[in-house]
């Protein structure tokens, strides 16, 4: 096994953690970034960005992802295509990250940008959909359905700010929701019901997608528990906000996470638990989930690692 000592880790090559990279690289500190298995994160998955600062015509997502790494190979960044597979701190408060391809790193200090998957249905084609009318994220997307029917998948307070979101921009928003009661907080369920271009359909499950002959989503099949019937909602947009989980199984037991997965924040946002090791992007924000926000928390963990690594 092949082993080498690094100043500064960087794992995860999306907005937070080329963000982190760029600004580590410029502070002379050599960033070795490990790319995970999605290189760009999911917004390289994103078709069309059009609320990132300095993008006045829009860019396509992987575009944007490829612009900020040469950004960073640009100040000398280096990167290694491997996914890490275990980290541990040794007794002399060095992290040790074992990597897929079998090499061994000892790092000095360690940003954490991991990200976070969304969760789906599960649906035939659902995959597909993606970009063609089936979207994770209103804000990124709404404005594409302007004046269009959307449906919202969900039942919690994410479902609902989605909800009252696209009221604004749709013209009509179904939120389906498998229960007779939403999950969300009481104010947030009284403004989705009481919303005249928001339809609550309770005790409903989406049971399978109708596209048009270009492949973009046309309607949504519905299925009512309580009548055992199906309807077919004609719609032109689908927001999933049925749940995320964040990418941080392999940090278990070696820093604090919240009970749900997410990096346990200290005194900064950028904090853990252990000193000269930090979170960004993500994985540690359940919050906002947005490209700038995750990129300027990258920013914010190079910063505190530099600060860090100049006192040691």
């Amino acid at each position: 096994m092949s082993k080498s000592f690094e100043r500064v880790v960087i794992v995860g090559s999306g907005c937070a953690g080329l963000s982190a990279a760029i600004y580590a690289a410029r502070a002379q500190l050599n960033p070795l970034v490990i790319q995970g298995e999605m290189l760009g994160g999911l917004l390289s998955q994103t078709t069309e960005v059009e609320n990132f600062p300095g993008f006045p015509e829009n860019v396509q997502g992987m575009d944007l992802m490829d612009r900020m790494r040469k950004q960073a190979e640009k100040f000398a960044t280096r990167f290694e295509n491997a996914k890490l597979v275990k980290v541990e701190r040794t007794k002399e408060n060095v992290n040790r990250l074992f990597l897929s391809n079998g090499k061994e790193l000892q790092a000095q200090a360690l940003i954490i940008a991991t990200g976070s998957r969304h969760n789906f249905l599960g649906l035939e084609g659902e995959q597909k959909l993606l970009g063609k009318g089936i979207s994770v994220c209103a804000t990124c997307d709404g404005f594409f359905y302007r004046n269009e029917d959307v449906c919202v998948i969900g039942g919690g307070d994410s479902a609902c700010e989605e909800a009252l979101y696209l009221s604004r921009i749709c013209q009509k928003v179904y939120l389906i929701h498998r229960r007779d009661r939403l999950r969300a907080s009481k104010i947030m369920s009284e403004r989705v019901c009481a919303h005249n271009r928001i339809e609550v359909m309770w005790n409903s499950v989406p049971q399978g997608f109708e596209c048009d002959e270009h492949g973009f989503l046309k309607a949504l099949n519905v299925f009512h528990k309580e009548t055992q019937s199906v309807q077919k909602l004609m719609c032109s947009g689908i927001f999933l906000a049925i749940g995320w989980k964040p990418n941080t199984e392999v940090f278990k037991g070696f820093i604090d996470l919240e009970i749900d997965g997410y990096v346990k924040q200290g005194r900064i946002a950028v904090e853990t638990s252990l000193p000269g090791v930090f979170a960004a992007g993500d994985c540690t924000d359940r919050k906002y989930r947005q490209a700038c926000i995750a990129a300027s928390m990258g920013i914010q963990a190079a910063l505190e690692a530099e600060g860090w690594l100049s006192h040691q």
